[in-house]
């Protein structure tokens, strides 16, 4: 995967104290959060490819992410090589191969993410599924939460309250990943290849973890559609349950969060005004 030349001032990655693996080169630096590196270095003797994540924002949790990591056994799982967690913490994960949807289907002018849409359903439903010894609860986000008064006036939507007055009647606890969107999933031959970003994984609502991969984002040029949530929803539910009015309300407040910080993409604020519109309009 390519990956940008440095847009930012960093933690210098060769300072960090690793004790596995040994940094030859960067790469790349992968827009994120944190400060993220596509590396090269030698792990066990050989040259080997990885990504160097070190915290940079407070709600970093890298240790619950190599934590996590630690009790999952597939390919499709990053490996942890080396990590620290005193002064700043960092982590290294082995590359896994593949692209973002994203990248796949471009402008998706010919619905071509279609053919994605079951399998990333029933991806997200069997992780939902797992056992996951010890894992903690996740960490609150305002996400989780319906939409201030306050924020609903400032977007001049305060026409919408009363759609948050109560929460979804439908809570179902389970292992999520916290984090379960495009940028999050890699795939090769139309398959999926890798899931990364465990650090907000936990034990959390089900419902809010659907929702949270099936919204749209700005920039995104799929999900626009109800034929691509329906495919999604579709494979999740050869492998899980869920509630499907829990999952589109929490949508509603997803993209009311969004709208928050995304006033300079018109594109965007029309979508999910309109989408906003036709939620309203079926309650």
């Amino acid at each position: 995967m390519q990956h940008p030349e440095k847009w930012r001032e960093t933690v210098d990655p060769f300072s960090l104290p690793y004790k596995q693996f040994e940094l030859k080169r960067i790469l790349g630096y992968p827009h994120a959060g944190n400060d993220v590196f596509h590396a090269e270095g030698i792990y066990r003797g050989e040259t080997v490819r990885a990504y160097i994540k070190a915290a940079r924002q407070s709600g970093a949790n890298i240790e619950n992410e190599v934590s996590i990591l630690s009790r999952l056994d597939s390919p499709i799982f990053p490996k942890v090589i080396d990590f620290c967690f005193a002064g700043m913490p960092f982590s290294v994960t082995l590359e896994l191969v593949g692209e973002r949807l994203s990248t796949i289907v471009g402008d998706n002018a010919d619905m071509s993410s279609i053919s994605f849409l079951a399998e990333y359903g029933r991806t997200l439903a069997k992780l939902h599924g797992m056992k996951i010894n010890e894992a903690k609860r996740v960490a609150d986000r305002r996400f989780f939460h319906a939409p201030s008064a306050e924020l609903l006036s400032k977007l001049a939507l305060s026409r919408l309250q009363a759609l948050f007055e109560n929460e979804p009647n439908s809570t179902s606890k389970c292992f999520c990943h916290g984090d379960f969107h495009y940028a999050n999933i890699l795939w090769q031959n139309g398959h999926i290849s890798g899931i990364l970003d465990f650090e907000l994984s936990g034990i959390g609502e089900r419902d809010f973890d659907i929702a949270w991969a099936i919204f749209r984002r700005p920039g995104q040029r799929f999900m626009k559609r109800d034929a691509e949530i329906s495919e999604f929803l579709r494979g999740y539910s050869e492998i899980g349950e869920f509630d499907e009015r829990a999952v589109r309300r929490y949508m509603a407040q997803c993209y009311i969060h969004f709208l928050e910080f995304s006033a300079d993409d018109q594109e965007y604020c029309a979508f999910a005004g309109a989408w906003l519109s036709s939620y309203a309009a079926t309650l």
